[in-house]
Order: C-alpha cells, then structure tokens, then sequence
C-alpha cells in the first residue's frame, strides 16, 4: 500500500513519528518526511496505527 500525506493539513506533531519511526520522521525545521512512500509486512500495523492517530487525518493508505 502507498502511505499518503496532506502536507496542507499536517501539523508535524510528530505522533505518527513516535509510532511508526522507520516510515515517518520530523526534520531539522520540524517537517514531516516520509522515510519510505510504501508498507511493509514489518511497517504496515504501525502505519495503520499512525494513521488513526493522526488528529488532522492528513495520513491516508491507498491501495
């Protein structure tokens, strides 16, 4: 699955980061990157998670 951000709606409060750290990671200037654009069979849970935790829904899977 394709992991999707809405940079628009993204408050880089970095829980996403703090559940699934292999994929998601703040940067020097506290913007959100994605590590990695695609789950994993190892990612895909922690993905899920960050997604529905994420207070603006600005994470989103596609198929």
């Amino acid at each position: 699955m394709k992991i999707k951000v809405d940079f628009d709606l993204c408050e880089s409060n970095a829980l996403c980061e703090a559940m699934a750290p292999e994929v998601f990671e703040l940067d020097d200037d506290d913007f959100l990157q994605l590590k990695t654009e695609h789950t994993t069979d190892e990612n895909i849970e922690n993905v899920k998670r960050a997604v529905a935790a994420c207070p603006r829904a600005a994470i989103s899977l596609e198929d």
